[in-house]
């Protein structure tokens, strides 16, 4: 049984599929710990009800907008409380040094869009959709891909399809792929990576 540390920053929808997912889709891992980079993020509260521990590490508040410093701050956290696998779900931060180097290819990212299509820097949330509708799509989704250095890079892990309606606003469609594809695959990436299905 693995040991998950989920990084979060806002609502928390992702983080909200993989509790209800454990003893069910997720059998061969346990979230042990939620990080956030925001003290009044939503998933704060979820995690709570849960019964998991939390805590807030703000890169400009507590780290003065080091970013070296708040990777090792995230990365000693997830030190302390014995992590094996992070979980990206909805994190709005950049980070990198000690947190890549010693969780390379331990940490999972969910992303709105079928990669390589909308990614890449400055490609996150209702960005991402609002990208998708003007080009013209029939076609998004989500995927689930390892992180390193480079913002979306990683090896892909799931992906799945999402049909683009017509009339869709960035609203409707960030809903629809959420709980078409992301509440789905990612509970299903997270207990590929832990059972070592998956390296």
């Amino acid at each position: 049984m693995l040991n998950i540390g989920v990084l979060a920053s806002g609502g928390g929808t992702n983080l909200q599929a993989l509790i209800d997912s454990q003893g069910g889709v997720i059998k061969s891992g346990k979230i042990v710990c939620v990080c956030s980079n925001s003290s009044t993020a939503y998933a704060l509260e979820r995690a709570k009800k849960a019964g998991i521990a939390t805590r807030v590490i703000r890169k400009n508040a507590d780290c003065g907008g080091d970013m070296d410093e708040f990777s090792r701050r995230i990365c000693d956290y997830m030190h302390e409380m014995h992590v094996d696998l992070i979980v990206l779900a909805g994190f709005m931060a950049i980070f990198g040094g000690k947190l890549l180097e010693d969780y390379a290819n331990k940490i999972i990212n969910i992303h709105p869009s079928l990669i390589p299509s909308f990614c890449g820097d400055g490609m996150y949330g209702l960005k991402v959709h609002e990208a998708a509708l003007d080009y013209g799509v029939k076609v998004t989704g989500a995927t689930v891909h390892f992180v390193n250095e480079i913002t979306d890079g990683g090896k892909i892990i799931l992906q799945k399809a999402v049909c683009v309606k017509d009339g869709d606003t960035p609203e409707s469609l960030q809903k629809r792929v959420m709980q078409e594809a992301e509440w789905e695959i990612l509970p299903r990436a997270v207990e590929l990576v832990c059972s070592g299905q998956i390296e």
